[in-house]
């Protein structure tokens, strides 16, 4: 196997302070961006307008998009078959016309004959709806992550320390999404649950090394255990790491509009799951757990005494047994002469 750093002994657990002050102040710079700024929310959340055109000849994304950026406006474009597209753009129900006619207009610029085949308004009330599936889904897949970990190593704590880590990345991704402004839609919110699913595997593979090396290592101290195990393991993150946020980058930059979000969203929340996963996870169960594990060296220690002190008992009895032994053996051979 391709590794980057065969033999490395860093004390990731030296700086925990710092990771934790880091984290600390990400906390408080996001409070202050959603009081401030706040999330731009997309059409799939605040509601808004949807206009569906069929244009008679071809015409590429690229140039309805440069045509609805002219308006000054935020329009969402998404393909719906042959020369079908969807434009929707934020806005009240009453404003349903305003906006259709804004629409047109910029697409009669492209000189291409098109049809209106629809006119819908996406109420507020869908979009609170999906708002709330949108939160369901993150908060049930953390707390399935919390059952998952500790069922598969016996300790909720590593299960909580995980999904910690797991609320960690999205926030920071929301945090981003709040100094950029862009907007979040269903699309992004798939690019929350598949950075946390992507986060959660790396944790676990540093989870499985530290409970083989406890195994191996029961004299070990916990900071020694987490420490070494997370450079057995660092250089398959790193080979991890920097394939998935290689091909965000390429889909980044030549996966055109309609990706954008998405891949803006991957990369910052891999980059912070890499970071998480060695800076915040394994510190957190080495601060929660320390107490336990630090123990067990001890207790591992005191039978030995006990094992020392029954020798000098058994000793003795054997030294009797021996001699008794050794007359009656005398005896048979003095009868046998005789």
């Amino acid at each position: 196997m391709m590794t980057f750093f065969p033999k490395t002994h860093f004390d990731f657990l030296k700086y925990r302070k710092v990771y934790f002050t880091i984290s600390a102040l990400i906390f408080v710079l996001g409070i202050y961006l959603f009081a401030t700024k706040g999330l731009n929310m997309g059409i799939d959340f605040t509601g808004g307008t949807m206009v569906q055109v069929k244009f008679e000849q071809k015409v590429d994304m690229a140039q309805i998009r440069a045509a609805l950026g002219q308006t000054g406006q935020n329009s969402d474009l998404q393909s719906y078959g042959e020369n079908t597209y969807a434009v929707r753009e934020k806005g009240s129900e009453a404003n349903v016309g305003e906006v259709q006619a804004r629409i047109e207009k910029a697409l009669d610029t492209l000189n291409v004959p098109y049809v209106v085949q629809q006119t819908n308004f996406v109420g507020p009330t869908v979009g609170q709806n999906m708002t709330e599936r949108a939160a369901w889904a993150i908060i049930l897949s953390l707390v399935l992550i919390i059952i998952y970990v500790a069922f598969r190593f016996n300790n909720i704590l590593w299960g909580t320390s995980g999904v910690v880590a797991l609320f960690h990345d999205l926030f920071v991704m929301a945090v981003a999404f709040a100094i950029t402004q862009r907007e979040i839609d269903l699309v992004v919110v798939a690019a929350f649950l598949t950075v946390a699913g992507f986060s959660i595997n790396d944790t676990i593979v540093i989870f499985d090394r530290i409970r083989e090396n406890i195994r191996l290592n029961p004299r070990a101290t916990l900071g020694q255990l987490i420490n070494q195990s997370i450079n057995e393991t660092l250089s398959r993150t790193v080979i991890t790491s920097i394939t998935v946020i290689g091909a965000l980058f390429v889909l980044y930059f030549c996966g055109g509009e309609a990706l954008n979000s998405f891949a803006f969203a991957m990369l910052v929340g891999c980059i912070c799951g890499f970071y998480t996963t060695v800076a915040l996870t394994t510190p957190l169960v080495y601060v929660w757990t320390k107490g336990a594990l630090e123990e067990m060296p001890k207790a591992a220690n005191k039978p030995a005494p006990k094992a020392v002190e029954k020798k000098p008992e058994t000793a003795p009895a054997a030294a009797q047994a021996t001699p008794a032994s050794g007359h009656k053996a005398t005896r048979k051979n003095r009868r046998n002469r005789r």
